[in-house]
């Protein structure tokens, strides 16, 4: 995250972790209502940014996922996690 005298970073440039906390500061943020309306409209369409970012980072995460399983001759053998 930027400090106050920086530019935040693009959210592409974010990992997912970098991102997560960003919003989660985001949120609490405006859950208190701190600062003036533009500046909390601005703070909500980074945090929707992020948001999709962070999904886009799961999805993507999700899809290098493989679980093991067993064939029906018994060896074993991957396939996709979501696979039922």
């Amino acid at each position: 995250m930027a400090d106050a005298n920086q530019a935040p970073r693009e959210v592409a440039e974010l990992s997912f972790e970098e991102a997560l906390e960003e919003l989660k500061q985001i949120v609490g943020r405006l859950e208190r209502g701190e600062g003036r309306l533009d500046d909390a409209i601005e703070a909500y369409e980074r945090g929707a940014r992020l948001k999709a970012h962070c999904e886009a980072k799961l999805k993507e995460a999700q899809a290098k996922i493989e679980r093991i399983g067993l064939a029906p001759d018994g060896t074993a053998r991957t396939e996709p996690f979501d696979k039922e």
